[in-house]
């Protein structure tokens, strides 16, 4: 199979990203169809190859796992209808309302918004990331003790050459100092002091070009598991 729909994709997306107008939409309605066929189709082959190494993913769909098209404008001074990206989350929750805060992959292709933000990621950031994403305050809390508990077994996990060459830096905002309850000297500040756990590898169009991008993206990712596995493990400890 050949993923010659990309380019087509981009296209798509960009012309989208600048009419914003609905009555557009639904007159290319069809090609949107198509597309989006096209993108369920590469995460089905991006989830089976990643079931070779996390099992719990052999029973989620590409259908599952990929998002909506539309923007969620309710609490947006943005009220742009649609999103200007195609995306996914592979986890074994697939793209649940309860797996939204939970320890996941996820994947963005598209040319992003006029060189705006498009919803907390860079105008060109697709890409593949691995974390857990905008826990609350109470998960938040949890993962730091796990993490300064197991500091030896976390610092094993980030420090992992693969792993630091794909994904160099932690991805998502900061506090200005440590949390409440820690020394400002702590030999783990930085870790302390973030506000999510995870990384993020921004990849442009011609990586998902590639018809073979379901199998590298796969190969990608599997440094994260680990990490994943970790995350998960302290979010549901008792």
């Amino acid at each position: 199979m050949t993923t010659n729909y990309i380019p087509r994709l981009y296209e798509f997306l960009r012309e989208l990203g600048r009419r914003q107008d609905r009555q557009w939409f639904k007159e290319n309605k069809e090609t949107y169809d198509f597309l989006r066929a096209q993108w369920i189709t590469d995460i089905d082959r991006l989830l089976a190859r990643c079931a070779e190494w996390w099992p719990e993913l052999k029973w989620q769909t590409g259908a599952g796992s990929v998002y909506r098209i539309y923007r969620d404008t309710r609490f947006s001074p943005d009220k742009s209808p649609y999103k200007t990206y195609f995306s996914a989350s592979v986890s074994p929750r697939g793209r649940s309302s309860s797996a939204a805060h939970l320890p996941g992959f996820y994947i963005q292709a598209g040319p992003g918004k006029d060189g705006g933000a498009t919803d907390g990621y860079e105008a060109d950031s697709s890409g593949l990331y691995g974390g857990l994403w905008c826990p609350d305050s109470a998960v938040l809390k949890k993962l730091r003790k796990a993490i300064i508990d197991n500091i030896d077994e976390f610092e094993e996990i980030i420090n992992e050459p693969e792993l630091n060459r794909l994904y160099p830096e932690w991805f998502g905002p900061t506090l200005k100092t440590v949390p409440k309850g820690y020394d400002r000297n702590h030999p783990q500040a930085e870790l302390l002091r973030l506000k999510e756990y995870g990384r993020f590898c921004q990849l442009p169009m011609e990586f998902f070009s590639d018809p073979d991008w379901p199998d590298r993206a796969a190969e990608m990712l599997r440094p994260l598991y680990p990490l994943l596995r970790f995350l998960e493990y302290s979010v549901f400890e008792e």
